[in-house]
């Protein structure tokens, strides 16, 4: 008797509403869960009005449901676990080819822009000119550089100091200023000039006497060519030794020598 009596009190309660008793609520819900409607159920219960409180359509439940405006900036939305943006494509590859054109751009930027030699050799006598005097001669000559640019950038000679020896002492020397662009992996040859004024017994009798068949005196020709790159200076030393015939004025051009190995 006792297991009937507790299977009614199990069906009466569960054929009271879980609603409370009030009229507007349960017009609301009714309408709500009408067979008629369209639209699908859902879980969401819509709140009674009360004084002084805003609604605002409930963005989870199709529509069919109100919550009050203060609660709407507390939502939470779900995605589902197997939404594809939780799994996004190619990534691995994404990472892979950007790694792989950073180093590539890196690698090219080091090969194109790391500074590699620049040389500077004397091709020799261009050309000269003797003048002679009671105690001196005066020996203008024109000589030539081949400068060769190995980067794969231009280079700017701004720079030439030159001395000329004769026996251990300086008798000619040049300081001049130039803008000479050279290309990339280029070459060019510069003249330039140096007026020397040799001072000695032995020299101008070699040069001056009739009876010395042989008027070939050696020069000793040094100095320093300036060039800029990529806003760096750089000092380049060259040195060279001529026979200059001081005898005669001479203007045969040296052939450009082949570049030492």
């Amino acid at each position: 008797m006792g297991k009937a009596f507790s299977q009614l009190t199990s069906q009466q309660d569960e054929d009271k509403s879980i609603l409370p008793d009030n009229p507007a609520m349960a017009s609301k819900a009714a309408n709500y869960f009408s067979t008629g409607s369209s639209k699908p159920p859902c879980s969401c219960v819509p709140y009674a009005r009360a004084a002084g409180t805003s609604f605002v359509i409930c963005p989870t439940c199709l529509g069919n449901g109100e919550i009050p405006q203060e609660l709407e900036k507390q939502l939470v939305a779900l995605i589902p676990y197997g939404d594809q943006r939780l799994k996004p494509r190619h990534t691995k590859l994404s990472v892979f080819l950007a790694v792989i054109i950073c180093l590539l751009t890196f690698s090219l930027t080091i090969f194109f822009l790391y500074p590699r030699s620049i040389v500077v050799y004397p091709i020799g006598l261009n050309s000269s000119m003797v003048t002679f005097d009671e105690t001196h001669i005066q020996l203008n000559m024109t000589n030539i550089l081949n400068i060769s640019n190995s980067n794969f950038y231009p280079i700017t000679v701004t720079q030439l100091t030159t001395e000329v020896l004769h026996q251990t002492s300086v008798v000619g020397q040049v300081t001049s200023s130039l803008h000479l662009h050279i290309g990339p992996l280029a070459s060019e040859q510069m003249p330039y000039e140096v007026a020397s004024r040799i001072v000695d017994d032995n020299t101008y009798k070699i040069c001056a006497w009739l009876k010395v068949k042989v008027h070939h005196i050696l020069l000793h020709i040094q100095g320093t060519l300036t060039c800029s790159y990529l806003s760096h200076p750089q000092q380049l030393p060259f040195e060279s030794f001529e026979y200059v015939d001081c005898r005669e004025n001479m203007s045969v051009p040296h052939l450009e020598s082949p570049h030492p190995a």
